[in-house]
């Protein structure tokens, strides 16, 4: 079992995912490369005291870019979208 302050990085902070938590109260995260779910799920619960209900788990690969300076790759992302029980809220803003 890992830390909860190590599993979850960050929220996920795009339009898409904005629309996602505020309609389908699905949160985004990105996590730890070694975390799982059920490391996601008990992270959840103890940071933001809230029900989860599912995580689905998104292994985002990098990509290359390039510009007139020559080219780079972006880093790998592990994502968790993590559903909420109805009646209970994250408030991120």
């Amino acid at each position: 079992m890992m830390l909860a302050t190590r599993v979850i990085r960050r929220p996920v902070v795009t339009e898409k995912a904005a629309f996602a938590s505020g309609t389908f109260n699905r949160h985004t995260f990105e996590i730890d490369s070694d975390a799982r779910k059920g490391d996601v799920k008990a992270a959840v619960e103890e940071l933001y005291g809230v029900r989860v209900l599912s995580v689905a788990i998104q292994n985002r690969k990098g990509q290359q870019r390039r510009s007139r300076f020559g080219y780079w790759k972006t880093p790998a992302v592990k994502r968790a979208v993590v559903k909420i029980h109805p009646d209970d809220r994250i408030e991120l803003f």
